[in-house]
């Protein structure tokens, strides 16, 4: 069993969970420093802090998966430090240097309790189709690497989905639409994406969601939605370099992307466009009328928005626009937009196209 050593919070390798944290931790947070962030994984506990190979596929285990215990693509380990209120959030994901420290410590995060709670359930629970299958049954990391020139933003992991496989966008369909139109347009190797250990790979491309758990019902609050922001303000400001164009699947998740680019030092428009499939916002440097020594300085930061349709993404030249950022909104393939028709193939590759073109992102496959 955990405990609690010297105000530093560790990891219960028997229940999965940090320890004191019954009621749902990270509940309320002061801002003050990060004591109570700790390992993921503490020596001891029942069923060892990490465990093997053996652990991690146990269909009869129940418990979210322990970091570094053998799931595929895993990227924590025990020694991941666990944040467990929104200010632990914005620090560790802040002191990240790289996105595979990133990806680890979002991974383990326990700051949202009613998120928390919904995950493990569901990891316990099951659906009656996966009832064999092991769940993950923790926040889903981002995907893809960290050159990244095309990023892709969802809105959080479905319950039977990504909590389920490790991996975001990963054995539901809302993924199998994403992911084939990936293939389609040059930047994923294999047009499924089944689970964390199918060999897929992202080419120049990462996806990442607003909100790292799967939410009850789908649907998030916008405290959840703020509280995950830190995760995903250090996503662009690590894949800044090279990021060039952004792909934003849904109303929500195009909400939550404006403050979290502000705050990675990119220009925001005022006011922020409303989200349409096929929107694309242009965001670049313009010079200033006036000279250098002026208050606003030798450059002003702007940006530009137009609509624009299936038939204008798909036949008029956007490599103008390379030199800058490019947003591109686009309808979420959920299966409620997909069955009615309301986002097709067609549309979702005619976007996704059109940022591959933008960012001169090259297939390699």
């Amino acid at each position: 069993m955990g405990e609690l050593r010297g105000g530093v919070r560790s990891f219960d390798a028997a229940t999965g969970g940090a320890v004191g944290d019954a009621a749902g931790c990270g509940a309320a947070d002061d801002g003050a420093g990060g004591e109570v962030i700790g390992p993921a994984g503490a020596a001891g506990g029942e069923g060892g802090s990490a465990g093997g190979e053996g652990d991690a596929g146990n269909g009869d285990d129940r418990r979210p998966v322990a970091p570094g215990s053998g799931w595929p693509g895993d990227p924590a380990s025990a020694t991941t430090p666990v944040a467990v209120t929104p200010g632990d959030v914005g620090r560790l994901a802040a002191s990240a240097d790289d996105t595979v420290e990133l990806d680890a410590r979002m991974s383990v995060c326990r700051a949202c309790p009613r998120l928390v709670g919904w995950r493990e359930e569901v990891a316990q629970l099951r659906r009656a189709a996966f009832a064999r299958e092991r769940y993950w049954g923790r926040p889903v990391p981002s995907f893809g690497p960290a050159d990244a020139r095309v990023l892709v933003v969802g809105l959080a992991p479905a319950a039977h989905g990504g909590n389920r496989t490790g991996r975001i966008f990963t054995g539901d369909r809302s993924g199998d639409w994403l992911f084939a139109s990936l293939h389609r347009v040059g930047l994923a190797r294999l047009p499924t994406s089944l689970s964390a250990g199918d060999g897929q790979r992202l080419i120049s491309t990462r996806i990442v969601a607003a909100v790292r758990c799967a939410p009850p019902a789908n649907k998030p609050t916008t405290l959840e939605r703020d509280a995950c922001r830190g995760w995903l303000i250090r996503d662009l400001e690590l894949l800044r370099p090279t990021l060039r164009a952004i792909v934003v699947l849904g109303g929500f998740a195009w909400t939550a992307l404006w403050p979290a680019l502000g705050r990675a030092g990119h220009p925001v428009p005022s006011p922020r466009p409303a989200f349409g499939h096929g929107r694309r916002v242009v965001l670049a440097d313009v010079p200033t009328v006036g000279p250098a020594s002026s208050p606003a300085g030798p450059a002003r930061r702007a940006a530009s928005t137009e609509a624009v349709t299936e038939r204008d993404i798909a036949g008029r030249g956007v490599t103008e626009h390379r030199a800058g950022l490019v947003v591109f909104g686009c309808y979420h393939p959920s299966q409620q937009n997909t069955f009615t028709g309301r986002v097709t193939a067609e549309m979702i590759d005619a976007v996704l196209g059109a940022a591959a073109e933008v960012s001169g992102a090259v297939s390699d496959k």
